[in-house]
């Protein structure tokens, strides 16, 4: 088999930049503060690091609504602190990705101050205006991903212009040459500063409708629904178009050896799949959401991973997520004691795992109280549960003022189990959920067939979930249980003589299996075969 790249062998871990560190104590994490933390990283064994936006921005959709691409908001430092951090992540072999936002700028970015400012401006068509309707209404009837309508209304030019989420967030018009020119040049900014990739974000949503025909009505609409979902965005988004403008940015980055492109995308299997392009020459990564998004039962998730596997284009390297900045935490949605078989799940799998910051020491979703909201989801669909600061909370370090984060106030408040679930104190547990990542990690490393080998399915039932990796390496089976009650499993002939590399429990190392083997509650093993 060809040796693998570095984003297929390895690791990568997302960081919320706002959340991880305050380096200068005005309660908000900056660069300073993730390069005074990059030794977790290392202590806990990945291989790449995702920053979330660090850009000059307003902070309407805290970084999301960029105002200057080419600069750091001074929030989070400089770009010499950008520097330091690229060089001492190089020091320490660590690969640097970097959030890429090309759908929309900020209502503040030069650009947009252009394109508003005049219907002749040279800027005019960087972005997306629209007469109004014949009832002086919007153009059509696309939602905004924040609730209501996604045109808003210029008084100044009498026309609207699109916005798939805040109104202080101006979709740019891709079809425009000079507007794709303009977010290459940018790419190409960073990668001369030494970013080994970007994770494009909401990637699918470039390319609208040409015609901006209206979005068909949703059946399985129900109230109390998002008012995203009341109609099915089969013209504002996904277009077919969208596969050119990424073959476009994979050839920005085949100009520079080993980078990666990663895209963000929330759509079914079989669209999903298609953006690694003609040729596999679009994202190296398409990310595959169906861990966050899935019920927590053994029959779905062995369901969803052979479909996926028979859905990857031919030579399309699989990647899985379990948690992000925008989803609910995995220890949250499935419970502590799952949050560790999620952990070894996501971790043997075949393909490139993404982890979030927090999960290994089991962060859960804060409760945070409404006068200390910040999400402008949130604030615009109140009581929806679409409020996104739970999963936004700061790390937690050590059992000093603040769990370590910061010297000042929070920019949001601490899990309330902060003194007990910290790096710190959970580092000297031998059995704790960040010693398991270590463990793991450690022993995905140190074992070839599983970062290389291909994936059988083993068939069970009940909370039952088990796989093999094979390869000319060998053999290693994993089984899951997602229940809370105790299960055996039988191997028969699959697994004659075998031992146990790994439980989820850290304490079965080395015990020797023949044919069967008894899981306890909530637990998960690894097996040698042979």
């Amino acid at each position: 088999m060809a040796e693998l790249a570095w984003w297929q062998s390895g690791i990568i871990y997302q960081i919320y930049p706002r959340s991880f560190q305050d380096g200068n104590g005005d309660g908000i994490g900056d660069l300073q503060g993730i390069t005074r933390r990059l030794d977790h990283l290392i202590c806990l064994g990945v291989d790449a690091v995702w920053l979330s936006p660090f850009y000059q921005s307003p902070m309407a959709d805290f970084g999301y609504d960029i105002a200057d691409y080419c600069n750091v908001d001074p929030i989070f430092g400089s770009l010499a602190d950008f520097d330091r951090l690229r060089e001492e992540t190089r020091q320490r072999g660590l690969k640097l990705i970097l959030d890429l936002v090309p759908n929309h700028t900020s209502d503040r970015h030069p650009w947009f101050e252009e394109s508003r400012a005049s219907r002749h401006n040279a800027k005019r068509d960087w972005y997306i205006w629209r007469d109004p309707a014949a009832d002086g209404g919007p153009p059509n009837n696309w939602r905004s991903n924040f609730g209501g309508s996604a045109w808003e209304f210029d008084e100044a030019t009498g026309q609207y212009y699109y916005h798939a989420f805040l109104k202080e967030q101006p979709d740019l018009n891709w079809r425009n040459p000079a507007v794709r020119e303009a977010i290459y040049d940018v790419m190409r900014f960073w990668l001369d500063r030494g970013a080994d990739g970007f994770r494009v974000d909401v990637i699918w949503h470039l390319m609208k409708d040409a015609e901006f025909r209206d979005n068909p009505p949703n059946p399985g609409f129900q109230p109390g629904d998002p008012e995203i979902r009341r109609y099915l965005e089969v013209y504002s988004a996904d277009q077919p178009e969208i596969h050119d403008v990424i073959a476009e940015m994979r050839h920005v980055l085949d100009g520079y050896a080993e980078r990666v492109l990663i895209g963000e995308i929330y759509l079914p299997l079989e669209r999903l799949v298609a953006y690694y392009g003609a040729d596999l020459k679009g994202a190296h990564l398409p990310f595959n959401f169906q861990l966050v998004e899935s019920p927590w039962n053994a029959r779905t998730l062995a369901r969803i991973v052979e479909e996926y596997e028979r859905a990857l284009p031919a030579g399309g390297w699989p990647n899985w997520v379990l948690g992000n900045h925008d989803r609910p935490r995995i220890a949250s949605r499935v419970g502590q004691p799952q949050a560790r078989v999620a952990a070894m799940k996501l971790l043997t799998l075949r393909g490139t795992p993404t982890l979030y910051y927090g999960d290994e020491i089991g962060l859960e979703d804060a409760e945070i109280p409404p006068d200390l909201v910040q999400d402008p989801a949130e604030k615009n669909e109140p009581g929806l549960g679409l409020g996104r600061d739970p999963q936004r909370t700061p790390m937690q370090w050590d059992r000093s003022d603040n769990a370590g984060f910061t010297t000042g106030k929070p920019w949001l408040p601490l899990s309330p189990d902060w003194r007990e679930r910290n790096v710190a104190t959970l580092a000297e547990d031998e059995r704790s959920l960040l010693t398991l990542y270590r463990r793991l990690i450690a022993l995905r490393k140190a074992t070839p067939v599983l970062v290389a080998g291909s994936y059988v399915p083993i068939e069970m039932t009940k909370d039952l979930f088990a796989f093999e990796r094979v390869s000319e390496d060998g053999r290693v089976v994993v089984a899951l249980n997602l229940g809370p009650e105790p299960e055996t499993v039988d191997f028969g002939e699959r697994l004659a003589q075998g031992r146990i590399l790994l439980s989820t429990h850290l304490d079965r190392e080395g015990e020797s299996v023949t044919g069967r083997l008894a899981l306890r509650a909530d637990e998960g093993v690894i097996i040698a075969v042979g």
